[in-house]
C-alpha cells in the first residue's frame, strides 16, 4: 500500500457488497476499494460468489477479503477462490495465520491500543462490524497521528464529512450505511456517501 500525499482525495471503500449492482455503483462512483464478507454477517458471501462479483472490478479498485478471526483453511480457501488485493481482519488475528508476503493487509484495531510497531495503514471501528454502530472519533483522531487510518462504524452520507473534519482519517469504509437492509446495498446512497466524503476541502492530510 502505497503512502499517501498530502491534498489526495480522500480514500474510499464500499465493504459488504452481495450483488452485481452493488459493484457497478461503486465503480461507478470511482471508490478506491470495494470489500467482501467472510465472516458470519448478512452479507456473507462465498469466495466463488466473490470472485463472480470482483470481475468486472479486477484492475480498477482494490478487492479485500474481509474476515473476523479466520481459521487457516477459511483463509486458504478465500486466496484459492477469490484472490483478494488485500485481508481485513482483526490485527491480532494475523499473527496465527500464514499468508503470503505479496498480500495487502488491513489490520482492524476496535479500540485505541497502543501497538509496538505500528502498521502503515489499519481500520478503526467499534467492537463489532456491520452493526451500524459510530465508533469514537475522538481515540480515531488519535490513532489517526500515528497510521493512514480508515475510518469505519456507524458512516453515512449524513455524518461521513463530519467524521472526515474531526478525525482527518486517510480513508473512510461503510456497510450498512449505504443500505436499503441489511446485505442490500442502495446505490443512490453509495453516490450519495461518496459525494459528501470528496466534498471539498476533505482530502488527506490537510
Amino acid at each position: 500500500m502505497s503512502a499517501a500525499r498530502r491534498g489526495e482525495p480522500i480514500w474510499i471503500k464500499i465493504c459488504g457488497l452481495t450483488s452485481a449492482e452493488a459493484v457497478e455503483a461503486a465503480l461507478d462512483a470511482e471508490v478506491d476499494a470495494i470489500g467482501f464478507v467472510f465472516a458470519e454477517s448478512p452479507r456473507r458471501v462465498t469466495p466463488a460468489q466473490a470472485a463472480r462479483l470482483a470481475a468486472p472490478a479486477r484492475g480498477r479498485v482494490r478487492c479485500v477479503a474481509v474476515t473476523h478471526r479466520p481459521g487457516q483453511r477459511l483463509v486458504e480457501e478465500i486466496l484459492a477462490g477469490f484472490r483478494p488485493d488485500a485481508l481485513q481482519t482483526d490485527a491480532q488475528d494475523l499473527a496465527q495465520l500464514r499468508l503470503p508476503q505479496a498480500l495487502e493487509l488491513l489490520p482492524v484495531l476496535r479500540a485505541p491500543t497502543e501497538l509496538a510497531t505500528w502498521p502503515e495503514r489499519l481500520l478503526f471501528e467499534g467492537a463489532a462490524s456491520g452493526t451500524g454502530r459510530v465508533c469514537d472519533w475522538s481515540a480515531a483522531a488519535e490513532v489517526a497521528r500515528r497510521t493512514q487510518l480508515v475510518l469505519a462504524g456507524g458512516l453515512h452520507p449524513g455524518n461521513v464529512a463530519d467524521a472526515i473534519a474531526m478525525v482527518r482519517p486517510f480513508g473512510v469504509d461503510v456497510s450498512s450505511g449505504v443500505e436499503l437492509r441489511p446485505g442490500l446495498k442502495d446505490p443512490v446512497a453509495i453516490e450519495r456517501f461518496v459525494a459528501a466524503a470528496r466534498t471539498p476541502g476533505n482530502n488527506v492530510q490537510e
